[in-house]
């Protein structure tokens, strides 16, 4: 599902206007971002969790030329499904 879709999915449940739909869905996204560069952790009850990962610097390969390469420690946002997620699937 597209950020398009999920707004018109908004829409169509609340009765809200395409600008107000945009605008919540925008909103979600930004409190979910600001508590996880904040806290690390956001959880929604009933639907999941979003946590950050962290990893490490490692050794790879490059895959044209087979030479040793240096990759940077990262971070990405990992998803955990509640439970009760899980159930309605």
């Amino acid at each position: 599902m597209s950020r398009v879709m999920l707004a018109d999915a908004i829409r169509d449940v609340t009765g809200c206007t395409n600008a107000q739909a945009n605008e919540a869905v925008g909103a979600v996204t930004e409190v979910i971002a600001k508590a996880l560069k904040k806290e690390g952790k956001f959880g929604l009850v009933g639907f999941g969790t979003f946590m950050v990962s962290k990893r490490g610097a490692r050794k790879g390969r490059n895959p044209q030329t087979g030479a040793t390469i240096t990759i940077k420690a990262s971070k990405s946002v990992r998803f955990k499904a509640s439970t009760t997620l899980k159930k309605r699937m």
